[in-house]
């Protein structure tokens, strides 16, 4: 579990995150959501310890998140960035594999939670390719059960941080992802999700937290925060909000 209090980035003398205060909840999924250069990136970064923050404080399971040591925090928080790059001609399986790094669960223990990481991505049938043949889609897919295999199975409160993980998917796999993310959290996980799709959010999230010049707009539900009033100072958007035929979420509809 992460909280954040009063957290605040500059960069370059310019203020680019200001007044976060948030907890990532286990059990639950936190989408952000918010147009370019909102501060979405940012604050993920900021929350792994990528970033160095101004002002505010950061909690990892209730201790500082600087208190940890880099394989501790590697246990407890995984992030998956924008973009993820590999150079060499590494199997599938084995670079799902590498999400076991901080982990001394044993051989047989990690053949099993990499196998069930590439079920959940929909990437079980990639396992022997080699990475450098995959698709744009087919790495990102490789790269979520890589940061799924560092959690797996997600009890426990650990900590999920996806930028954008939908971002080269097809219709099917933005959902199957999704699925996988919203699975992780019913077991136990906490989860922070950037996306751009506003259905998505409203279907897969808890939470949603609605950024606007790296400030928080707002913070609810999808029922709170998916609203025409907000969409339109935020994005510009004019849209309709219904509710879905069969789910009961807000569904966005532009004008």
């Amino acid at each position: 579990m992460i909280k954040a209090e009063q957290v605040s980035v500059y960069r370059d003398g310019k203020c680019v995150l200001a007044d976060i205060d948030l907890t990532l909840e286990p059990g639950q999924v936190l989408g952000v959501l918010g147009p370019n250069g909102a501060g979405k990136s940012t604050l993920l970064g900021a929350l792994c310890g990528e970033l160095k923050t101004t002002q505010g404080q950061l909690w990892l399971d209730d201790q500082p998140l600087s208190h940890w040591t880099g394989q501790q925090r590697a246990r407890r928080l995984a992030v998956l960035p924008q973009t993820s790059t590999l150079s060499f001609a590494f199997k599938v399986q084995e670079v799902v594999a590498m999400g076991r790094l901080p982990h001394d669960s044993g051989q047989h223990r990690d053949a099993e939670i990499i196998q069930a990481a590439l079920a959940a991505a929909d990437a079980l049938h990639l396992q022997d390719r080699s990475y450098l043949a995959l698709s744009g889609g087919e790495r990102q897919r490789v790269h979520l059960a890589r940061v799924l295999a560092q959690l797996w199975p997600g009890e426990g409160g650990q900590t999920l941080l996806l930028d954008e993980p939908t971002s080269m998917l097809d219709p099917l796999h933005q959902h199957t992802t999704l699925q996988a993310v919203r699975e992780f959290a019913d077991r136990g996980g906490a989860v922070l999700v950037i996306l751009h799709d506003l259905n998505l959010a409203a279907r897969y999230c808890d939470r949603l937290l609605l950024l606007e010049s790296g400030r928080p707009f707002a913070l609810g539900t999808p029922d709170a925060v998916l609203v025409p009033e907000a969409l339109k100072a935020v994005f510009g958007l004019e849209v309709l909000v219904q509710r879905h035929p069969e789910r009961g979420h807000p569904l966005i509809i532009a004008r």
